[in-house]
């Protein structure tokens, strides 16, 4: 699985380079810039982003402010881990149906140059509140197994 995520973030970096390429060429060797390069590299480098916090990195390659963290005492370390499994899990799971509803929402209206539905522009930021939502609560799964040992 992690195998076919890599292959999908490759894709889109491929994709997304190759769209600049054009872009770069149709400007500045041809002199006729293609409206429809700047709206898809947008689109791409969106994807990109989602996508690859959604399925490529792992918990311990986000960003993390843990100064105060790692002041703590284990006992306390892990209840802070609980905690903000449960916060940040808890978040993104209770923002899917009202995210669901705006991305469904936003089906009717298109892009502007290429004619995309947002819908499916904005769809990769579902991808991330599911990710991390479930990401959380088997994080908090184990979390609470290992403290019970």
């Amino acid at each position: 699985m992690k195998s076919i995520a890599h292959g999908v973030a490759v894709g889109l970096f491929v994709a997304l380079f190759t769209v600049f390429i054009i872009q770069i060429g149709a400007r500045f060797i041809l002199d006729r810039p293609l409206p429809w390069t700047d709206e898809l590299v947008m689109v791409l480098y969106l994807w990109i982003v989602l996508w690859g916090a959604s399925f490529v990195l792992k918990e311990e390659e986000h960003v993390r402010f843990d100064l105060l963290y790692n002041l703590c005492a284990p006992g306390v370390q892990r209840g802070l881990r609980i905690a903000a499994h449960l916060l940040i899990g808890g978040l993104m799971g209770w923002a899917i149906p009202g995210s669901w509803d705006y991305i469904h929402f936003m089906a009717r209206e298109n892009t502007p140059v290429m004619d995309l539905p947002w819908m499916w522009v904005d769809a990769p930021f579902l991808f991330l509140l599911c990710a991390v939502a479930f990401k959380s609560l088997r994080a908090l799964w184990n979390e609470i197994g290992s403290a019970l040992r």
